[in-house]
């Protein structure tokens, strides 16, 4: 296989971190109960602002990062769920939601240089692994959104349509792409297939026990597949067998250190996600 340049590996690495430092603020956005609304505002009640709505931005916001007092909660505002990150229920370790909360703000914004360095890591692995084929521009672009999915899913058990859609669209269109251009590892075609196949088996799980599977399990699938898929039907099985693995291992856990019974539902998604990343990059490593 091809070996990637120290300088090429290190921009990827860079380019995690850059990536990663946007997460905790999307992530806090997105980590709310289905019936409610993104929220819009940081713990301490402030409002979020900045590129594309305020969604794109540091995790501190301006106000909280020069000291600026906590606003007082509206009444007509939502219920307050768990901050992602912490260790309380659903993720979290206290009321986000709560202005005047600056624990809760703690919770979420504490912890911020985790994402940025999970995703640097993952990119720096990719890019060591695949090398220079045209599907690595895929990977990375891809890899911030599933650290984003993992984060939130963990914090609410929630895969939210507007992430898991968009990218299963985007992983199919983009390898469509990289398959046009000299020197790709895999296949078009068995990206496709591996998107619609891993689609059906997780479908028809979701069928069979709704309780023990979420449908936004189903949906993420989709690009899952597609991604493992491109590399071949061997990849594709060992990246989806190792999510299984990896989930039935964390719950296997919780039950052992009496955290969790069997029917404690744990958030899916992550170790999806994992056994996926775990997947690529075999495949990337044993492609010629």
């Amino acid at each position: 296989m091809d070996l990637l340049t120290p300088t090429a590996a290190l921009a990827a690495a860079l380019w995690g971190a850059a990536a990663g430092t946007l997460v905790p603020r999307a992530a806090y956005r997105l980590s709310v109960r289905p019936e409610e609304p993104w929220r819009d505002t940081c713990p301490a009640g402030h409002l979020l602002t900045g590129p594309a709505s305020g969604w794109l931005g540091p995790a501190r916001c301006a106000p909280c990062a020069s000291g600026a007092p906590a606003r007082p909660r509206r009444t007509d505002a939502p219920a307050a769920v768990d901050a992602p990150g912490g260790t309380g229920p659903g993720g979290g370790r206290g009321p986000a939601g709560d202005a005047g909360d600056r624990g809760g703000a703690g919770a979420v914004y504490g912890r911020s240089l985790l994402a940025p360095l999970v995703t640097a890591a993952a990119c720096l692995l990719a890019a060591l692994a695949t090398g220079p084929r045209p599907e690595l521009a895929v990977w990375l672009l891809c890899i911030p959104v599933g650290v984003l999915l993992a984060v939130v899913d963990g914090a609410v058990h929630r895969l939210p349509d507007r992430l898991t859609l968009p990218l299963a669209g985007a992983v199919t269109v983009l390898l469509g792409l990289a398959a046009l251009l000299p020197g790709a590892g895999g296949s078009w075609s068995g990206a496709l297939l591996g998107g619609a196949g891993l689609g059906t088996v997780y479908f028809l799980l979701f069928l069979l026990n709704p309780r023990g599977l979420g449908f936004g399990d189903v949906k993420l699938a989709l690009p899952l597949g597609a991604a493992l898929g491109w590399y071949g039907w061997a990849v594709l099985f060992a990246g989806a067998f190792a999510g299984f693995l990896l989930g039935a291992l964390y719950g296997l856990g919780l039950v052992a250190l009496r955290r969790a019974d069997r029917r404690t539902g744990i958030p899916f998604g992550p170790f999806m996600l994992a056994g996926a990343f775990l997947g690529l990059l075999a495949g990337a490593l044993t492609v010629p």
